[in-house]
Order: C-alpha cells, then sequence, then structure tokens
C-alpha cells in the first residue's frame, strides 16, 4: 500500500514533464521584436528553443545593430533606421562615459538621465521607422502571426501587438521605475519592497522606510522624463486615448528573468512567470588551450574577469592597475579585453576577445567571477556555485550588485576608485573566507531546486499563450478600476457617511429621549 502512494506522486511529476517536453500538434508563427544588446542574448536561446520544437521565429532586426545577428534557426526581417552604426556607438559610449575615471556626482546624474534619454530616443526613431515602414508592416500582418514576444524596455513589440490584434508575450529583467508591476497592478508596497538604488533591503527600520517613501515619490517624477518618448510615440501612432503604461497592461504573460534567490520576496500576479537561470543551462566543453589553462591552475584555480558583452576594454591606466595585481596572485585569469596592453601581461592572465563564461563558470577550479553585475553574468554565478566580486558600471548593475552582497556571496568594489591594493585585498579575502563559498553554494542549491527548468517554463507559457489565444483568464480585474475604486476610496466614503448618519440618528435619538425625560420628570407648578 505504502509503494503504491509514492508511485503515484512520481508518475505524476513524470506525466507533467513530458507534457512540458511534448511539442504542439501544429507548430504556431512567432513575431520577435527585441531589444538590441545584452537584452538579446537570453531571449535568443528561447527563440531558438520554440524553432527547435517546430514553431516558426521572425526576428525584427534593425539594419543597424550591435548583437542581433541571422541564424539557421529563425528567420530575420531587416528594416532601416535613421542613424548609423558610428552613431549608435557613440550614444552607447556616452552611457559609458566616465565611469573607469571619475565618481558620479550629482550633476552626473542628470546627465546620465539626459544621455539614457538621447538614447532611447534613439531607439524611439528606430522603432517609428518599422511601423511606418508600410510594405514591411503589410507583409507582416498578412503573415499571420499568433503572437507577439518582445522585450517591453521599448514600445515597438506592444505597439505591434496592439496594431495586430494578437497576444504579447513579455521577456524581462524589469522596466525602469517598476513600470511593469505598474503596468501589471502587481501590489509593490513601499513598506517592504525596497525601491531601487536606495540601498534598502526589504528588512527596513523606520527611516529606511521612510527614504523608500521618499524615493519612491521622487521616482515617479523622473520618470516622467524617461518615458517621454515613448508616451509620444504611443500617442502619435495609436491616439491620445491610450498611455505607454496602458499599452503595457495588455501583456498576456510576463516572463521575469530572475526569481527569489536574487530579487527580494515581493507580490506577484498569476500572469507573472519566474524563468531567472535561463542564461546557464546549458554548457559546452571548453575549447583545448582554455581547457589546458583552466586546468593548469593546480589547486589555486583560476579567475573569470569580464564586465559584460558591451564592455570590453578600459583606459590603459585602470587596466595596469588590474595587471599589476593579478601579477601577485597564485590564480590564473582569463579576461575578456580587447584594449591593447604597452607592456607584457603576466604568464598567469590569458586576454581574450571572446570568452564561454557559463563555460569557464563550471568548471570546479573556478575561484571567484569578476564581473559588472548584470544579469546574465550574476545567474551564471548562482548556477555554478563562483563567489563574485562585482564592479557596478550604469544602469541597474548598481542595484543588482547590492542584492548579493547584502546576500553575503559577493563584494563591491567601485571602478573609478579601485586600486592594485584594494583589488588583492578584495581578491584575497573572497578566496580565504569560506563563508562566500558556502553561501552562494546555499544560493546555488535553493536556485537549482525547481520542478521545472526556466526554458521548459518559458516555453510552456509561449505556447500556452499561442493555443488559447492569450491569458485573459490569468488578468486581475484591477486593470478596470479606476484609482478611486482600486483603493477602496468610494468604500470608506460610503462607510463614513452611514457611521455619521448613525451617529447623527443617535445623537438626535438621545436628544428627543433625553427631552421628553425631562419634561415628565419636571413637577407641574399649582395654581393660585
Amino acid at each position: 500500500a505504502m509503494s503504491g502512494e509514492v508511485w503515484f506522486p512520481a508518475l505524476g511529476l513524470v506525466a507533467w514533464l513530458c507534457c512540458l517536453s511534448l511539442g504542439p500538434a501544429q507548430g504556431g508563427k512567432v513575431l520577435v521584436v527585441p531589444v538590441d544588446g545584452s537584452h538579446w542574448l537570453s531571449m535568443k536561446i528561447l527563440v531558438k528553443e520554440l524553432s527547435h520544437r517546430g514553431h516558426e521565429a521572425v526576428v525584427l532586426v534593425p539594419e543597424t545593430s550591435l548583437l542581433i545577428h541571422g541564424s539557421k534557426s529563425y528567420r530575420t526581417e531587416m528594416y532601416q533606421v535613421p542613424f548609423t552604426k558610428a552613431e549608435l556607438d557613440g550614444a552607447f559610449n556616452q552611457l559609458k562615459d566616465g565611469v573607469f575615471l571619475k565618481p558620479p556626482t550629482i550633476t552626473d546624474l542628470f546627465i546620465n538621465i539626459q544621455r539614457l534619454v538621447n538614447f532611447t530616443s534613439m531607439q524611439v526613431g528606430a522603432c517609428e521607422s518599422l511601423l511606418y515602414n508600410q510594405p514591411l508592416m503589410s507583409k507582416l500582418k498578412s503573415e499571420g502571426f499568433d503572437l507577439v514576444l518582445t522585450d517591453p524596455f521599448l514600445p515597438c513589440g506592444s505597439i505591434l501587438s496592439h496594431v495586430f490584434s494578437i497576444p504579447a508575450v513579455y521577456f524581462l529583467r524589469g522596466l525602469p521605475c517598476e513600470l511593469d508591476s505598474r503596468a501589471n497592478h502587481c501590489p509593490a508596497p513601499v513598506s517592504y519592497v525596497p525601491v531601487a538604488f536606495t540601498g534598502n533591503t526589504d528588512i527596513m527600520n523606520f527611516p529606511q522606510r521612510v527614504k523608500n517613501m521618499l524615493m519612491s515619490i521622487l521616482e515617479s517624477y523622473v520618470c516622467r522624463v524617461l518615458y517621454y518618448n515613448f508616451e509620444d510615440l504611443v500617442s502619435r501612432y495609436l491616439g491620445n486615448d491610450i498611455t505607454y503604461k496602458g499599452l503595457l497592461s495588455n501583456g498576456a504573460i510576463w516572463l521575469l528573468r530572475y526569481d527569489f534567490t536574487f530579487e527580494w520576496p515581493k507580490p506577484l500576479l498569476p500572469n507573472m512567470v519566474f524563468i531567472g537561470g535561463i542564461n546557464c543551462a546549458k554548457k559546452a566543453p571548453l575549447p583545448a588551450d582554455l581547457k589546458e589553462f583552466v586546468e593548469g591552475s593546480g589547486d589555486d584555480g583560476f579567475i573569470v574577469f569580464t564586465l559584460g558583452s558591451m564592455v570590453s576594454d578600459m583606459p590603459k591606466k585602470k587596466a595596469k592597475q588590474f595587471l599589476d595585481a593579478f601579477r601577485q596572485i597564485p590564480q590564473r585569469v582569463v579576461w575578456r579585453y580587447t584594449g591593447n596592453f604597452t607592456e607584457d601581461v603576466p604568464k598567469n592572465v590569458k586576454l581574450m576577445k571572446w570568452l564561454p563564461q557559463n563555460d569557464l563558470l563550471a568548471h570546479p577550479k573556478a575561484k571567484v567571477f569578476m564581473t559588472h553585475g548584470g544579469t546574465h553574468g550574476i545567474y551564471e554565478g548562482i548556477c555554478n556555485a563562483v563567489p563574485m566580486l562585482m564592479f557596478p558600471l550604469f544602469g541597474d548593475q548598481g542595484d543588482n550588485v547590492h542584492h548579493l552582497v547584502s546576500r553575503g556571496v559577493a563584494e563591491k568594489l567601485l571602478i573609478y576608485d579601485v586600486t592594485t591594493e584594494t583589488l588583492l585585498v578584495a581578491i584575497k579575502k573572497i578566496i580565504n573566507d569560506k563563508s562566500y563559498k558556502e553561501k552562494i553554494t546555499t544560493l546555488s542549491d535553493i536556485h537549482l531546486d525547481r520542478p521545472v527548468e526556466p526554458l521548459d517554463l518559458a516555453v510552456f507559457w509561449t505556447e500556452f499563450v499561442m493555443r488559447h489565444k492569450g491569458a485573459a483568464h490569468l488578468r486581475v480585474a484591477a486593470h478596470d478600476l479606476n484609482w478611486i475604486q482600486y483603493n477602496s476610496l468610494d468604500v470608506f466614503v460610503f462607510f463614513a457617511v452611514v457611521l455619521v448618519g448613525v451617529l447623527w440618528v443617535t445623537l438626535k435619538g438621545c436628544l428627543f429621549c433625553g427631552r421628553k425625560c425631562f419634561r415628565k420628570g419636571t413637577p407641574k407648578r399649582k395654581q393660585a
């Protein structure tokens, strides 16, 4: 009897996994509208898997692109953009300008906001070129796509979903100012959900909650500036009766590239799905020369150093500080670096223009991961249980790093004031203090303890939307309420009116009874 009880849950799990692995009866057609740069790297994994499972994917690619290229796994449609590759590179370089050289000031904050607005303005221009490309738009509409797979960091995919009247699946890390949560009407109480860049965790004392509230108010005003170009495009193309936030709210499923091993615990809605770690599922053998280099590191092991897909060099003076530190450690270092050195590179350092990051971190001799704090690298570090030394540069990286430092699995150094000495101290601390390795191992075990792999989950929900033409049953009714109804202010007013009415009637009744009793109790005067 006991063995039968054990078998039934096991068979149920096997059946569930088999259902996930089965392809649909008929392949669907997916229109993919990606965001260029590192955002594309993990979305590409899902696109290729959908193609492998029998779906037809068409990827819209701007003629001037950083990382989006053709593939046998999917078809591409190129569209013209109003800028050159040199102008795109220049706009991106402006974003990372000065991060290696000087600490940011309050003036730099406003300058960086303006640079980000300029960068997104350029991307909005590219989106506008696509939307007003009538031959291409007509061709896309005639193909009968089942859904749009897009990153809502830019508005193009959401607009196409609305115009073609097909459901959208969003693939994202998150949006500035928590616009993703706000658009989806997901509660985010400031009492325990920290605002980005406040330095708070989910456990806050009173002054921290005050700071969180003030930053939340300030954030709402800053984001009006950040999203101005998006709002303008949406209103011009779709009409003034729809906002960008309202447009985003139509997303059927939100595939979120994180989970609670990284993010702070917070509320979620039924159409929000965790796929954190989707980029570190598959590992490949190391190339022969690289394998020989890392395995020759002995018991000391090796360090992986990369600042992401978009930053592959740094000022020579700063690079020399890193080299001088690497000369003094027994570990070997694999460094993604495309700059030129005028001096000899130490024998324990191997420079590469591109490196198989996840495959290196999976090697048992990997001791430290030196990274900028992008979510792709963070999850590869978590998946492979490698403690991190982090150098946030821009964007959400500073907040990402704060998450891991708070969990005791990483150390943080600021790239503009790092020295050879501080670098040596941090590396030795992470390697010699076993708590870093123990905590990242615990975090990795929790992350990997799941019934379904992130890629399978992403495929399942994407196919679910195709099969059912959306996921309207997961959409909360909060979308149909105005601000007064959502916060139940009308109910509170009703209760207040009833309470006042009851108190008024009670008071009047008491006064009436008091007058009656007083009159009844007063003795009549005798007549003379």
